[in-house]
């Protein structure tokens, strides 16, 4: 139960011990933050209340989220923008605290994102849509911040 009457969940990620849970609500341009006793096992993650973060300001059709591996930033991309929204987190994993930090334009390779991830060390991004046929891959010359990106 996602405490509240969202019902399009677009994307969904895990911390590193499955302890927590975030879904990304395409419906109500939000990330909802569950809390699971039981690591990975979803029937026993619970909604928590109040821990959303809304983020309408830069996205209104948001499809596609990714986390970096410590929980301190988050990345939102979807229909509405055609970039990918980079937020930082000032407590890990905790998107109640995020606070968005700037967009990466990738309307002249891909006009509809569906997807996004980017490899362990954030030093590529990914990116699927329904514009193109491909997967679209980005370098980031500083791991983790988008502003740095470049299509080779």
């Amino acid at each position: 139960d996602q405490g509240t009457n969202y019902d399009k969940p677009r994307a969904v990620d895990f911390n590193s011990d499955g302890t927590k849970m975030r879904i990304l609500w395409s419906d109500k341009d939000s990330v909802g933050e569950y809390v699971c006793s039981t690591g990975f096992d979803v029937s026993t993650c619970t909604y928590t209340s109040g821990a959303d973060d809304d983020i309408s300001g830069q996205e209104a059709n948001a499809l596609g989220m990714a986390f970096n591996s410590d929980g301190t930033k988050m990345f939102i991309a979807g229909f509405a923008g055609d970039d990918v929204n980079e937020y930082t987190l000032s407590t890990a994993y905790d998107v109640s605290t995020a606070a968005f930090v700037d967009a990466f334009s990738i309307s002249s390779h891909e006009g509809k994102i569906t997807g996004l991830a980017f490899d362990t060390n954030g030093n590529r991004m990914y990116i699927v849509g329904q514009g193109g046929i491909e997967i679209n891959e980005y370098y980031l010359t500083e791991a983790w911040d988008v502003s740095t990106a470049y299509h080779k």
